[in-house]
C-alpha cells in the first residue's frame, strides 16, 4: 500500500459517504439554478473530501494524546464490546505522531487550496462557512473546547455535514443560498447525527467506562434518549412534508418517505435496546444492504450492526433520492 492509500485508509474513508452524500445533495439543487457551474462543484467537493479526512487524522491525533483508544482497547479485552480501535496505525509503530501531523497538515492543506479557488469565483460567503467548519472540526476534540468530550460531539458533527456542508457547497455551486437547501440542509444533517446517536446510544455502557461524554451519556434516561432517537428519525421527514405543503419542494420529494419504514425500525429497535427487550435482529430487503451479515453474526456483533447500518442506509438513499429528483427537474 502506498502512502496515500496509507493515510486515506487510516482517516477512516469508509465514513466519507457522511460528507459526500449530503454534498452532492447540495450540488443536485444548486443544478436547478442558472448560476451553476459544474467544475466549481467538483472542487468544493474535492475540497470537502480533503477536510473530512483531515478532520479525521486529527481526532486522532488528540485522541492520542488523552489515551482514548488504548482505554478502549483495555475495556474490550475485559469483555466490553467497545466499537471502536482507534489509531492502530500509530500503536503499532506502522506510523509516527509526526508522520500523522505531515498527513493533516497536507490534507487540510489541500482542503484550503479547493477552498481558495472557490473563494476567488464566489467571494467571502464560503470563507465564513470554511473557517466555522475549521474551528467546530478541531474543537471537535482539540483543547480548549474538546466539544466532543462534553457530550456536544453530535451536535456539532450535524452542524458540520449539514448546514455548514451543505449551504457551502450549494453557494459554491450556485453563488446562492434559498430556503430550499436551508430546510434540507438541516434535514440531512439530522439523519448524519442519526448514526452517531444511535452509535453512542448502543456503545453507552463502554462510553461510561472510559468517560467518554457522549450526547447519549449526557441525555441520561433512557425515555430520554429514545426522545432524541425519534427526532433524528422522524424530523426529517417532517421537514420534507412541510417543505412541500409551503411549496418550497416539489411535490416528487415526498419519495423519500418510502423510507419511513427504515425510521420507524429503528426508533422501534433502538427502544427495545434502551429497554432490555429482545427482537429479531434479521434483516430485510427494505433495510439496505447489509455487508456480510452472516461474518457479523458469527461473532456476535449482529445486535449493533443491523442498527447501524440501518441508520447509515436510512441517510444514503435519503440522499440519493433527492439527487436524483432534483438532477430530473435540472435537466428534464
Amino acid at each position: 500500500m502506498n502512502q496515500i492509500q496509507f493515510w486515506i485508509k487510516n482517516a477512516r474513508s469508509i465514513a466519507l459517504p457522511q460528507s459526500v452524500l449530503p454534498a452532492l445533495l447540495a450540488i443536485a439543487v444548486a443544478a436547478k439554478h442558472d448560476g451553476f457551474c459544474w467544475w466549481l462543484a467538483l472542487v468544493a467537493l474535492f475540497g470537502i473530501i480533503c477536510a473530512h479526512l483531515g478532520m479525521n487524522l486529527a481526532d486522532d491525533f488528540f485522541d492520542y494524546r488523552v489515551r482514548s483508544g488504548e482505554n478502549r482497547n483495555a475495556m474490550a479485552s475485559e469483555g466490553i464490546r467497545a466499537r471502536i480501535a482507534k489509531y492502530d496505525y500509530l500503536t503499532s509503530g506502522k506510523a509516527t505522531v509526526g508522520q500523522l501531523a505531515g498527513a493533516i497538515v497536507v490534507m487540510l492543506g489541500l482542503a484550503a487550496l479547493a477552498g481558495f479557488v472557490v473563494l476567488w469565483f464566489r467571494g467571502l460567503p464560503v470563507v465564513y462557512i470554511a473557517l466555522a467548519g475549521l474551528f467546530l472540526g478541531l474543537e471537535y476534540s482539540a483543547p480548549p473546547l474538546k466539544l466532543g468530550y462534553h457530550g456536544l460531539g453530535e451536535p456539532v458533527i450535524g452542524l458540520m455535514f449539514g448546514p455548514l456542508l451543505m449551504l457551502g457547497m450549494h453557494y459554491a455551486a450556485c453563488g446562492l443560498f434559498g430556503r430550499e437547501i436551508v430546510l434540507l440542509s438541516f434535514a440531512a444533517g439530522l439523519l448524519v447525527v442519526n448514526i452517531i446517536f444511535a452509535h453512542s446510544v448502543l456503545d453507552h455502557a463502554a462510553d461510561e467506562k472510559v468517560g467518554k461524554m457522549t450526547f447519549a451519556r449526557l441525555l441520561g434516561k433512557p425515555w430520554l434518549q429514545l426522545v432524541f432517537v425519534a427526532l433524528f428519525n422522524l424530523l426529517p421527514f417532517a421537514c420534507v412534508v412541510a417543505g412541500v405543503c409551503l411549496g418550497w419542494f416539489h411535490w416528487a420529494y415526498l419519495f423519500v418517505c418510502l423510507l419511513l419504514p427504515m425510521a420507524v425500525y429503528l426508533v422501534w429497535s433502538l427502544h427495545a435496546f434502551l429497554y432490555g427487550k429482545e427482537i429479531s435482529l434479521e434483516p430485510a430487503f427494505w433495510m439496505g444492504p447489509m455487508g456480510n451479515w452472516e461474518g457479523m453474526k458469527s461473532i456476535g456483533i449482529d445486535w449493533f450492526m443491523i442498527r447501524w447500518l440501518v441508520a447509515r442506509n436510512l441517510v444514503t438513499f435519503f440522499c440519493l433520492i433527492l439527487v436524483i429528483v432534483n438532477l430530473i427537474i435540472a435537466f428534464f
